[in-house]
């Protein structure tokens, strides 16, 4: 595949994961009476990755996320050269995909982005109101979890086809631990769409859902560094 192909791919994986994760989030969390709650949140985050996993992982690998493909560099598994282009089509798709769902969730009478539009924060931002270093650590260890995740799960020596459904249950799992904390980031593309149509607070506290994951995912990248040194 050429670069152009596997931009196109990120791009399009990432808008879907903002557009059925995010708007899981505001159009069908807290539906009257019947809403999908925080479980169908998480389940929908988790089937989004799960589904391009299998749609455009033979395309782009299906990194749809910043972190993602700097754990795979510093796993040795990604080259550095490509890390550029495919964060800049990861949040181009992350913008596009919450602009989607604006332009849904602004079709109905009384919607405002002052409900947070399933943007990432701490604080009073926070969905429980913790604090920047507790969300910052949880940020952080979910995203090194993730990254091991990924890095096993597609390993040479993995059980072949399998890797998708692993990836997208950990996803799952992550969001079932971490909304209550900050609404779950574990990707700087996916914060960075709803951040920007709120603007304000959301894009002030932005930085935090950058550096955390990054720094998770490399950490990640050297510890399977070493496993893979111990064989």
């Amino acid at each position: 595949m050429n670069m152009s192909q596997k931009m196109a791919a990120e791009f399009l994986g990432t808008l879907w994961l903002v557009l059925g994760g995010c708007g899981s989030a505001v159009l069908a969390a807290a539906f009257p009476e019947v809403g999908i709650g925080l479980l169908g949140v998480a389940l929908a985050f988790g089937l989004t990755v799960l589904t391009m996993a299998f749609a455009i992982g033979h395309i782009s690998g299906c990194h749809l996320n910043p972190a993602v493909s700097f754990g795979l560099w510093a796993g040795g598994r990604f080259p550095a050269a490509e890390l550029l282009p495919y964060i800049v089509a990861q949040v181009a798709g992350g913008i596009v995909g919450a602009g989607i769902l604006y332009l849904i969730a602004s079709g109905q009478e009384g919607f405002s982005l002052a409900g947070g539009f399933a943007s990432n924060g701490f604080g009073e931002h926070s969905p429980g109101g913790y604090s920047m270093l507790s969300v910052m650590i949880c940020e952080i260890v979910m995203t090194l979890f993730f990254l091991i995740i990924i890095l096993g799960a597609t390993d040479e020596r993995a059980p072949k086809g399998f890797a998708p459904i692993a990836i997208g249950l950990g996803l799952t799992l992550i969001h079932l631990i971490s909304i209550p904390v900050s609404n779950t980031s574990v990707n700087p593309a996916r914060s960075t769409g709803p951040a920007l149509f709120v603007g304000d607070w959301a894009v002030s506290q932005l930085w935090l859902f950058w550096v955390a994951p990054i720094v998770g995912a490399i950490l990640a990248g050297f510890i399977y560094r070493y496993f893979r040194s111990v064989e």
